[in-house]
């Protein structure tokens, strides 16, 4: 027999239920700032799906959002690698680079994905701006702007600048 409605411990597991696919999970957890717990479910994830573009982009974006720079830009570049015509992993490559200082070559990719996208994307278009005035000005404070990374689907992350 099943708990009562007004119990207060959590429902069983119902083995013959599909689970949630993992991407589903992890962009949840994105969408709610638990980092750590969305990389889990992307990893997760890649064993389900194996190493597509769509779970590297994933991985990507949490470790980026982690503060991981380096294992984000090569899990981006790894995406790229299996489908180079993902506007959203060509931005959030763009992200990284603007977090290296890394500006020309953030302008490039930035462009790229702009281009792919076909100017529909405000986070691409504003991240492109950052990078053009960065480029020209070193020193250019975007103020209270933060970068935006595009999530597969819709809808956007900000990532804060740091300081």
């Amino acid at each position: 027999p099943g708990a009562s409605t007004d119990s207060p411990y959590a429902p069983g597991v119902n083995p013959n239920q599909e689970a949630v696919d993992g991407l589903e999970v992890g962009d949840r957890l994105m969408t709610a700032g638990q980092y750590e717990l969305a990389l889990d479910a992307y990893i997760r994830a890649a064993v389900q799906h194996g190493l597509t573009a769509d779970v590297l982009t994933s991985l990507g974006s949490a470790n980026l959002a982690l503060g991981r720079l380096g294992q984000s830009e090569k899990q981006f570049r790894d995406s790229l690698d299996k489908d180079e015509n993902r506007p959203d992993t060509w931005n959030n490559l763009g992200v990284v680079l603007l977090e290296r200082g890394e500006y020309p070559e953030a302008v490039q990719v930035f462009r790229k994905a702009y281009a792919l996208d076909s100017g529909e994307s405000d986070s691409i278009r504003d991240n492109l701006r950052i990078a053009l005035a960065k480029m020209e000005n070193p020193a250019y404070d975007a103020g209270n702007e933060d970068y935006k990374l595009v999530r597969r689907g819709s809808g956007d992350y900000l990532i804060r600048s740091t300081p």
